[in-house]
């Protein structure tokens, strides 16, 4: 776990101090790049470091304003904005239990501290879960059909290789996140698979994190060349 939340430090910080000191990098699809570092960065610190004292630790308390600051980032993390006005609602109830049957503090987690009727959460919760996930499996249909069409019909060798690699390798990662990220709500519902649902948990927030700066990063021609010069120059004066 400390070698995951290493390396992704690492590949992020460093994807985001090529692109902010290199001026000729200072352009809209790299800014969208460290968008995605400083997401993955806040999204793995919430978790990772607390995650990793819990498995050592044989007391593993958390305050309750500590774990609706941790449910706050997960969260916005995952899908942002509809889940605050969920964590909102969830404040608001009473709680009766202290005890978070999960690997990190996420709404679900929260709600379930309650004794009161928590069907309004449950349903604005799949409502919304249900809707982000439709407009993003949408949206990504969208592109790959638009980017099929115009590989289609420029008929470039080229131009098809470059986008059947970028394209795949975006595909794979999207699924990743979209199958744990399904099975971290999913499994919720079902409490018989506490372990399932804390692999998938932690695999939503890692393996995108871990990926991201190789697949956008390494594969972005001018900002692999930029990397390489100072990983050269480096080199030669040590």
């Amino acid at each position: 776990m400390l070698f995951v939340y290493l390396s992704l430090l690492v590949s992020n910080i460093g994807v985001l101090v090529v692109i902010i000191t290199e001026r000729s990098l200072h352009k809209p699809m790299y800014i969208l790049f460290c968008n995605l570092s400083v997401n993955d960065l806040i999204g793995n610190t919430v978790l990772l470091p607390r995650l990793m004292a819990d498995i050592v630790s044989t007391e593993r308390f958390i305050t309750y304003s500590q774990c609706v600051a941790q449910a706050f980032f997960s969260h916005t993390f995952g899908s942002a904005a509809h889940m605050i006005l969920l964590l909102g609602l969830t404040i608001r109830l009473s709680r009766c239990s202290s005890i978070i049957l999960n690997a990190y503090c996420d709404n679900a987690s929260l709600f379930k501290l309650s004794c009161e009727d928590v069907s309004i959460n449950n349903i604005y919760g799949l409502f919304f879960t249900v809707l982000l996930f439709t407009s993003s499996m949408g949206s990504i249909a969208v592109t790959y059909f638009r980017i099929a069409v115009i590989c289609w019909t420029k008929k470039s060798k080229e131009m098809n290789n470059r986008a059947l690699q970028t394209c795949a390798s975006h595909l794979v990662l999207y699924l990743i996140m979209l199958w744990s990220g399904f099975l971290t709500i999913i499994l919720h519902r079902f409490p018989d698979y506490p372990y399932l649902r804390k692999l998938a948990y932690v695999l939503f927030h890692v393996v995108p994190a871990n990926l991201n700066p190789i697949i956008y990063g390494l594969q972005t021609k001018s900002l692999r060349q930029k990397i390489t010069q100072i990983l050269s120059r480096k080199v030669t004066h040590s």
